[in-house]
């Protein structure tokens, strides 16, 4: 018995040493994704506690089950008025999300730690653990003060995008909103606040993010940053004709100036389906109204029985997205940008999800697609983190320098 026992732990011993290196050509040093949304119940309802079993797209389980090492986790508000209520309110609810990612962290520290530096990132991987940063998503959270930004970077927060879904009092949207007033076609790019906004976040060693943000926008932000800029999710314009993506001239200055674009993975800007779209609009609608809303929130109604129940049924007629057709354009945007400026972002929790990669679990696949589509491991690692990891630093080191002169 004792040489069969033997003989088994030989056995398995051969077993691991020959996956050992299938499971390290299969994981990059560090995959990191620029972008999860985090719902306002975060951390406060049982159902989004972020170390127990939930519905949501990333927690601590898919993390370690699928190989994630990294997220920025964003604080996102809804673009509103621009008056001193709407900038109030917006002020308090990027409050409430840079709370719960806080209480996250202090409730989990065994596992997930605060990474407010690309050293503190390889640092945590190092050690085992898991890291969080933070992104902030819209602006106008900001409250129209330059004084939150300092706030904002106080807190952790190390990348600050400018706009989202309609216009602001940094700049004007890729997609401006007409219940808020905006007109069709961009009246303005940059605000004299949004030149202030650059301008601090180059100094403090904010990544600056134009993801969202208008064709004019990113311009003006282009000449105006002295440290790269990135888009922090952001697809192929060449590929999907969607004011959401980036163009190839837009790709090839992001890339001029030093920057990344982190690829996003929302079916929507990564395969035309307007069968799809209108279905998924038609239960939005439906579900809303069931629940006693006038129009549907994210928030709110992403988690219903009804409205998975319903995405099932419309995944079912129309296929969704594949991990396969998002690497397409990571491809193209290689082509136009090259190797050192193309990143992730899933954009989990906030609309991203394709087949093949539908959550943190599956963080192997989209590798193991990379691969099919001709990457090699080298590249595969910068596409995963070493491109943003690369620019995190320029843009630290730019502040350290500007700070000491």
């Amino acid at each position: 018995m004792k040489t069969l026992g033997l003989l088994g732990g030989a056995i398995a011993l051969a077993i691991t040493l020959a996956s050992a290196p299938a499971r390290a050509q299969q994981d990059p040093p560090i995959t990191l994704d620029t972008h999860v949304d985090i719902p306002f119940g975060y951390m406060h309802e049982a159902r989004f506690d972020f170390g127990k079993t939930t519905p949501m797209q990333v927690d601590l389980d898919k993390m370690r089950r699928g190989g994630l090492d990294a997220v920025f986790f964003i604080v996102y508000v809804d673009q509103g008025p621009l008056t001193p209520a709407g900038y109030a309110h917006a002020v308090a609810q990027a409050k409430r999300k840079y709370d719960a990612i806080d209480l996250m962290l202090k409730t989990y520290p065994d596992q997930i730690r605060l990474a407010t530096t690309p050293e503190q990132v390889r640092a945590n991987k190092a050690a085992g653990k898991l890291s969080a940063m933070i992104g902030v998503e819209n602006g106008y959270s900001l409250g129209h003060d330059i004084r939150n930004l300092d706030l904002a970077y106080k807190r952790g927060a190390r990348y600050v995008g400018l706009a989202h879904m309609g216009n602001n009092d940094l700049c004007s949207s890729s997609t401006p909103q007409a219940d808020l007033g905006d007109t069709p076609l961009p009246e303005y790019g940059i605000t004299d606040f949004g030149r202030s906004v650059v301008k601090r976040e180059n100094e403090l060693g904010i990544m600056v993010d134009v993801s969202h943000s208008s064709d004019a926008c990113v311009r003006e932000v282009l000449a105006l940053s002295t440290a790269p800029v990135i888009a922090s999710h952001s697809s192929s314009r060449a590929l999907i004709n969607h004011p959401r993506n980036l163009s190839d001239d837009l790709l090839r200055a992001i890339a001029a100036k030093g920057g990344v674009i982190q690829a996003v993975a929302v079916g929507e800007f990564i395969k035309l389906d307007p069968g799809r779209e209108m279905a998924v609009k038609a239960l939005q609608a439906q579900v809303a109204k069931q629940a006693g809303a006038k129009t549907f929130d994210s928030e709110k109604h992403e988690y219903l029985p009804a409205y998975i129940d319903g995405m099932k049924r419309i995944d079912a007629a129309f296929p969704p997205a594949t991990v396969d057709e998002y690497v397409a354009h990571i491809k193209h945007m290689v082509e136009v940008a090259g190797i050192d400026h193309v990143g992730i972002a899933s954009d989990f929790d906030g609309g991203g999800s394709l087949a093949g990669w539908s959550d943190a679990t599956q963080t192997r696949n989209l590798t193991a697609a990379l691969r099919r589509a001709g990457f090699s491991d080298a590249d595969i690692a910068k596409i995963w983190g070493g491109n943003l990891l690369r620019v995190w630093d320029e843009v630290t080191k730019h502040a350290t320098a500007g700070h000491a002169g």
